[in-house]
């Protein structure tokens, strides 16, 4: 039987208990007043009881659960045990409802919490970066009414969400967001956007490698085949000079093939390897020997080319790269410059550092044009690009390099005057006569230490 109802008989039972005993006492009278007494006692204090129930009521979170004795205290206890388990249950998803929002703030993508009508729950600072929303003053507003795309409002209306949907934002850097919706609960959705910019842009990047790849190899191709179909089309006559003039084009294109080829290895080598590997202790002032000298052979005698070592320096790298990185910069002043130009190659300190400057007295590079001269396939000028023999590769080789031995390009350019390339290495590469010592003589370029 319930508790209430026990304590509810032993109270009456002790008032009529209490009246039979006045009775016996004294006559029927007092007996009934007795009784009476004892009901109005019992009832002041259900009554007492039921107000501070009342009272608690009213804001039950603020105030403790009354006391009460009696019956009351069984029904009070009750309540008080469930009033902490509610507690118990609130502070357990108050904390889950913060682990969750902690894991939304620590997501590297944006997550933004729909309701049925595709009104803002919740959004982490990521959503609000990528879409410019503002975490408490958007709650509760339409999404499309804050990000006004009609890419986004016909993919919300559409309901399909199983592809994701690529949008590109017009404001800010032009960032490029990929948006997936997951549906849940009754009719809500959680929106994961995830900032893909920078995987545009490599295939944008891809993209163009190939197809200015394609253009560069198309040109020599398409001569060789046509000077190949000339000199094997036994129905066409060619005395031996147009012969011999026709092998000369197609050594030359040839021979920009392969020069583009090498520079794609080279690159592709570059890019591929994580770490400089052969490190040495390299002469420079030898290893610009070497590259003055093809720098002569290259020109032909149409240019002055001049070597001046300031500092007889020598540094911690791999010589083949650097070899290769200073003969592009130097092959470019040669192929840049018109002749009776003069090329000066200069080595030597700035500080702590050391520095390859390269000058020539070229035409000249507009300043629009400097941010871009390391892209691949990035010309100036097309037309002369291409009369020239160079392949496009040659700066972005020299960036590649610089990059492994964590030195700078720095380019200085006025149009009509001349150009200075220069290459700046770190102090922690540089190496005099003094450091290296007898013990430590600086491997010649070109040849394996040892």
């Amino acid at each position: 039987m319930n508790s209430v109802w026990i304590r509810s008989a032993l109270a009456l039972a002790a008032v009529a208990v209490a009246g039979l005993i006045t009775w016996a006492l004294a006559d029927p009278v007092w007996a009934l007043a007795a009784v009476c007494f004892g009901l109005a006692l019992l009832l002041a204090r259900h009554v007492a009881n039921l107000a501070a129930l009342a009272d608690w009521l009213r804001d039950p979170m603020a105030k403790p659960v009354p006391q009460g004795g009696g019956v009351w205290d069984a029904v009070l206890v009750g309540l008080y045990r469930f009033v902490r388990a509610r507690i118990r249950e609130k502070e357990q998803l108050g904390g889950d409802l913060q682990r969750f929002r902690n894991a939304g703030l620590a997501l590297p993508d944006g997550v933004i919490l729909l309701d049925a009508h595709d009104h803002i729950e919740w959004c982490n600072p990521i959503a609000s970066q990528y879409l410019g929303l503002d975490e408490q003053r958007d709650l509760g507003r339409p999404l499309v009414n804050l990000v006004r795309h009609p890419d986004l409002a016909a993919y919300l209306e559409h309901g399909d969400y199983a592809e994701p949907l690529t949008l590109r934002l017009s404001r800010g850097e032009g960032r490029v967001l990929s948006l997936a919706i997951i549906s849940y609960g009754e009719a809500q959705k959680l929106l994961l956007a995830n900032d893909i910019t920078l995987t545009e842009k490599v295939e944008t990047m891809r993209r163009d490698f190939v197809a200015n790849v394609s253009h560069e190899l198309k040109s020599p191709l398409t001569v060789v085949a046509g000077f190949l179909e000339t000199l094997t089309d036994g129905n066409i006559k060619l005395d031996e000079e147009r012969r011999q003039g026709y092998l000369k084009m197609m050594r030359e294109h040839t021979g920009r093939m392969q020069r583009l080829v090498e520079d794609l290895l080279t690159l592709s080598a570059l890019e591929d390897s994580r770490g400089l590997s052969d490190e040495t202790l390299v002469d420079v002032a030898a290893l610009l020997a070497g590259v003055r000298d093809e720098a002569l052979a290259l020109s032909g005698g149409r240019h002055r080319v001049e070597l001046s070592v300031e500092d007889p320096l020598s540094l911690l790298a791999n010589a083949q790269e650097l070899r290769s990185a200073f003969n592009n910069l130097v092959s470019n002043a040669v192929r840049y410059t018109p002749a009776g130009g003069n090329i000066g190659l200069l080595w030597g300190r700035r500080g702590a550092e050391a520095v390859f400057s390269v000058s020539d007295t070229g035409t000249g590079i507009e300043p629009r044009h400097i941010p871009r001269l390391t892209e691949r396939f990035y010309r100036v000028d097309h037309s002369r690009s291409r009369e020239t023999g160079g392949t496009g590769l040659g700066l972005a080789i020299v960036k590649h390099v610089l990059t492994r031995h964590q030195a700078t390009l720095e380019i200085e350019s006025e149009t009509g005057v001349g150009s200075r390339f220069s290459a700046v290495f770190p102090a922690r590469r540089v190496k005099s006569a003094v450091d290296t010592g007898p013990a430590r003589r600086p491997v010649p370029a070109g040849r394996n230490p040892g």
